[in-house]
């Protein structure tokens, strides 16, 4: 587990990158900020405390964590963490979105780029590419984990539910999927749109052994993980619900699908960069 003493400098690097996910959807006026800081802590703990991973990246990922993004379009917080934590220029940030760029909107891997192992511009597949990483690492007598992200929008998929009766009944105990639980989707709350009812219920019906996290309190999120990952190698797949808010860090974001994905102003910028503390300098 982090030492308290780990934390603030987790949360200087959470809102340097922030300041990263506005400033890349601004610049194109286009992007998804709101996942994107909602899930920040949860990044910026999985890539500079917990993944134990090799920055020299290759596609295999033997004798590493790997991690895939599901939720594709939160791409500009993976973009920032990968960047920030040694897998490409912080520089290339400002190419996010551009013709020719390894940063779209959605990751791909026609591209190349260091971290990223699959293309997920479609909602519910990560899940089942998950899966079968983690099958693999079984296979080749690889003890480290997978983990996954995954939205909660995104739950209505159908596969994904294919994907959790697969893993359960496999007994794929070697992986880790968190569900970004911040209760809205593009059309509105989720549960006016599609109400998912009780997840933790439903997903331990699955055959699922589920946790729950606190997804914007740095200290919370690395215990959840520890806890996590000591749940491992039982038998079980592992689920961790993990409750964010829409927008986190930047108040006239927070907590609506209004910011889902649209871009703020130059105005709204300004507000929202002097809510955020720059720490490891703007790229």
């Amino acid at each position: 587990m982090a030492s308290q003493a780990n934390i603030p400098e987790l949360e200087k690097i959470a809102s340097q990158v922030r300041r990263d996910i506005v400033r890349m959807v601004h610049a194109v006026n286009s992007g998804h900020p709101g996942g994107s800081l909602g899930c920040t802590d949860f990044f910026v703990a999985l890539y500079f405390h917990i993944l134990k991973h090799n920055k020299d990246f290759n596609m295999d990922g033997i004798n590493e964590d790997i991690f895939f993004l599901s939720n594709g379009h939160i791409s500009p917080v993976w973009y920032s963490v990968l960047a920030r934590s040694g897998y490409f220029e912080v520089s290339e940030l400002s190419t996010f979105r551009k013709i020719n760029s390894r940063l779209q909107g959605h990751p791909t891997t026609e591209e190349k780029l260091p971290g990223v192992r699959i293309a997920s511009g479609s909602l519910g597949q990560g899940l089942s590419a998950a899966l079968g990483a983690a099958q693999t690492k079984k296979l080749n007598n690889d003890d480290q984990l997978v983990y996954v992200l995954m939205g909660d929008g995104e739950v209505q998929e159908g596969q994904i539910w294919e994907a959790a009766m697969y893993g359960a009944h496999h007994k794929v105990d070697n992986i880790i999927a968190t569900i970004d639980y911040n209760g809205q989707q593009i059309d509105g709350p989720i549960s006016e749109v599609m109400d998912l009812k009780d997840l933790k219920a439903k997903w331990q019906a699955f055959g699922w052994e589920v946790i729950e996290s606190e997804g914007n309190d740095m200290s919370e999120i690395i215990k959840s993980l520890e806890h996590a990952k000591s749940l491992t190698g039982k038998g079980k797949p592992i689920l961790n619900l993990m409750k964010t808010e829409m927008g986190y860090g930047v108040d006239f974001m927070q907590g609506t699908h209004k910011w889902h994905g649209v871009a703020p102003n130059d105005e709204q910028l300004t507000d929202a960069l002097s809510q955020l503390e720059e720490t490891l300098g703007d790229y």
